[in-house]
């Protein structure tokens, strides 16, 4: 059903065969562990969590109801177990009937008295059209599947005439919509003139290509593959209701923000482009873990993508992962099952066992099956050790592409640093009291149940991963707010917030006709547009913490002494000074982090004059907001001086060039030498020379612990009267330079929201006299 509905959920679902199970309504389907096949069961299942068979079963509430002959139809016998695990050979299976002695088909406690008119949903009706007596080319693809449908079904029914093969496969997923009731005729047989589906011009094509989550529309929204998603792999949202500090903190978060990054999706669509589409889904393996399990296209918009995928590294991402990965470039299996199903966690599960135990005090349930009042939570919960330890890091910060380039080289840092040595681990940093500083942890409640919760004195873990990345997405979008979702994604991308779209000043300047605005329907009215406001600003105030929590990170991290003059400040002189910079931090290079190349971090030192004028200064920008080096169009132009005494920690590419001499690129592709970007292997192995050939990062950053000695000189010629000058100071980070946005086709707010998140920290200003 989900394959010919185009929904790629169903690749999730074919590949976990223990985890499908019928619709029926009173009916659960209970794994036996074989993963081979599943069995149903009329008894109700225990309300214990110990004496269920497998909490990770997930139930396909979902799905309309179906009667008893549908479950030998072709989409169960495709995706569920083959004949020889079933033991009866397709063909020779008998049709379903209603004798209670047949209870390979049908329970006797199952069997129903006739009913008329019987309710047919469009699946029937694929499955009981027969072969058409005298094929044509039109409808020839139609026979094939007929056929198929004829030997798995053999009741004989009232011919249909033939209908086009796109409108019974039309990839909007009509498989999804409600049964369709046949009137009855005088012979009491259905009417096959009134089911025909919707024509096709009547229906609203998708963006996107037929057959992948990007071709729904706007009304669909991917709603085809909600169902899977939500019954594998639930959101965050559905979390939030016990766990509500933790998603506060996550959600703000960088994992929060992987999947709707419009940087990453920019940057990965270009690298697919220069190469042709060949590095498929290896950008997507950590930023969407969740949409690869899903087998989402990765041409697909995310915003189209079920919730669960544009939350990135979302709560399941880490705490459904049982199963210790080490340097597997994203590659980390999420074990699948719904809300009932177990999770992972670095203490155990004693809370959620008294929880469990306690249902009538805490008000919850632990089984689909408990039609009792309550809040859902999972069963049990087990400790999985590697999750509180570095190496659960290192799928996704330890990544390396063809030919032997890292991008992510964070894991190889650690295991040389000090803090590797001494026990501390990624977690103590990023996730404790004090960002950056392993400083122990916070105690609270994991959960709180409705007012209530077990052990208020547990260690709690900070999920809001101290960094120095920051968000450059519409504030509707990001960061996450259940507010938020009464509206899609593509709705806030209408929003405009920045001409202050809800704002009284706008609002009366719109009421008494100064400003005229055509309004995109779905913010047509005014209250829309008032409350979007108020989840604008709620979400902008969260980003004001987040960058409370990246100058902290940032401070914490590095130390900053000067500055230091070198020589007696004489007027007509050349004024030499220094400052020194650690990295305090002992765990990894300063800075670190994605792609290794692009993350800037430079001091911006400026001297002001007795009368206050500006006279020399190193680290500024350009027009277009890059640093005045090789990399700026001004610069190259002659428009604006190269800054000679730049210090910059970013880390570079270096490639050899076509006449053999070295230059940084944003990549380690050459894509303006070779008319197509391969990089051929080279005779002698990356393991003997330590990189690919022609290609080695430039890494300008700190070691840990490690310090530099940062030299300045101002010309004389600047200092012409005696008097007090000041001498200003300031380190200055940004996770993109602007040339590599611009080389991503970033669009032109993308590059200002990336301006506008520049962090300063380590601001200083002196005052000296000079003779």
């Amino acid at each position: 059903m989900l394959a010919k509905g185009g929904c790629p959920g169903w690749i999730a679902m074919a590949s976990e065969p223990g985890l499908l199970q019928s619709s029926h309504k009173d009916t659960a389907t209970v794994y036996d562990g074989s993963l081979q096949q599943a069995t149903a069961h009329d008894d109700a299942p225990p309300e214990s969590a110990a004496e269920r068979a497998d909490p990770q079963i997930p139930r396909l509430a979902e799905l309309p109801p179906v009667s008893d002959d549908e479950l030998i139809s072709e989409e169960d016998d495709l995706l569920l177990s083959s004949p020889e695990v079933s033991g009866t050979p397709k063909n020779e299976r008998a049709p379903p009937t209603d004798d209670a002695d047949n209870a390979t088909v049908k329970p006797a406690s199952k069997a129903k008295p006739q009913a008329a008119p019987h309710e047919y949903t469009p699946q029937e009706l694929l499955r009981k059209r027969p072969l058409s007596a005298t094929p044509s080319a039109t409808n020839e693809a139609d026979d094939l599947l007929d056929a198929k449908d004829d030997l798995l079904s053999p009741d004989v029914v009232t011919p249909l005439p033939p209908v086009p093969r796109d409108e019974l496969l039309d990839d909007r997923g009509d498989l999804l919509a409600p049964p369709v009731a046949l009137p009855e005729q005088a012979d009491g047989s259905a009417s096959p003139a009134e089911v025909l589906p919707t024509p096709l011009e009547e229906r609203t094509p998708g963006p996107g290509r037929p057959g992948s989550l990007g071709s729904t529309s706007a009304a669909d929204d991917g709603t085809r593959c909600e169902f899977v998603a939500t019954s594998l792999y639930p959101s965050a949202s559905a979390c939030r209701t016990c766990h509500e500090k933790i998603y506060d903190e996550w959600s703000i978060s960088s994992h929060a923000y992987a999947a709707v990054s419009p940087m990453f999706h920019k940057f990965e669509q270009k690298i697919n482009d220069l190469t042709s589409g060949t590095i498929g889904y290896f950008c997507y393996r950590c930023h969407v873990p969740v949409g690869t399990a899903l087998g989402l296209s990765r041409g697909a918009p995310i915003y189209d993508a079920p919730p669960v995928a544009r939350e990135g590294v979302t709560c399941i991402a880490c705490h459904r992962v049982r199963e210790m990965y080490g340097k597997t470039n994203g590659e980390r299996r999420i074990e699948p099952g719904d809300i009932f199903a177990p999770v992972y966690g670095s203490i155990g599960g004693d809370g959620v066992a008294i929880a469990a135990s306690q249902k009538d005090n805490f008000k919850v349930k632990t089984s689909p099956h408990d039609k009792r009042p309550g809040q859902e939570m999972h069963a049990e919960a087990f400790c999985f050790p590697q999750l509180s330890r570095s190496e659960f890091c290192t799928s996704c910060h330890q990544v390396a592409v063809y030919p032997g380039i890292k991008l992510e080289v964070v894991w190889e840092q650690y295991r040389a640093s000090p803090a590797c040595k001494k026990g501390i681990s990624c977690q103590d940093c990023h996730m404790g009291r004090i960002p950056g500083v392993p400083s122990g942890y916070e105690v609270g409640p994991a959960a709180e149940i409705n007012k209530k919760n077990v052990n208020a004195h547990r260690k709690h873990a900070n999920h809001a991963f101290y960094g120095p990345g920051y968000s450059i997405a519409h504030p509707g979008v990001f960061p996450f707010n259940p507010k938020a979702e009464r509206w899609s994604m593509r709705d806030w991308l209408l929003f405009d917030w920045r001409a202050g779209w809800g704002t009284d000043a706008f609002e009366d300047a719109v009421d008494d006709g100064n400003i005229r605005v055509a309004f995109p329907p779905v913010w047509q009215e005014a209250d829309d547009r008032y409350d979007a406001r108020e989840i604008i600003d709620a979400n902008l105030k969260k980003k004001v913490l987040k960058d409370q929590l990246r100058a902290q990170v940032m401070e914490n991290g590095s130390h900053i002494e000067g500055p230091f003059f070198d020589k007696p400040r004489m007027r007509g002189q050349d004024l030499e000074f220094h400052y020194v910079m650690t990295n305090t931090n002992d765990g990894h290079n300063l800075p670190t982090g994605s792609l290794g190349a692009q993350p800037q971090l430079w001091a911006n030192v400026v001297l002001i004059g007795p009368s206050g004028e500006r006279l020399w200064e190193t680290g500024y920008l350009d027009k277009l907001g890059d640093l005045a080096d090789i990399h700026s169009d001004e610069v190259r132009h002659k428009r604006i001086a190269y800054d000679w005494q730049l210090f910059n920690l970013q880390t570079m590419f270096l490639i050899t060039g076509a006449k053999g001499t070295d230059r940084e690129f944003p990549l380690p592709v050459n894509v303006d030498v070779d008319p197509l970007p391969f990089i051929r292997p080279a005779p002698q192995p990356v393991s003997v020379i330590n990189h690919p050939p022609f290609i080695r990062m430039e890494a300008r950053s700190l070691a840990p612990l490690g310090a530099r000695r940062v030299p300045y000189k101002v010309p004389g010629r600047l200092l012409r009267e005696p008097g007090r000058y000041r001498l200003s100071f300031r380190m200055r980070n940004r996770t993109e330079p602007m040339y590599f946005m611009r080389f991503c086709d970033s669009t032109t707010e993308m590059q200002r929201a990336m301006i506008e998140g520049t962090l300063d920290f380590h601001e200083s200003s002196v005052e000296f006299d000079v003779r």
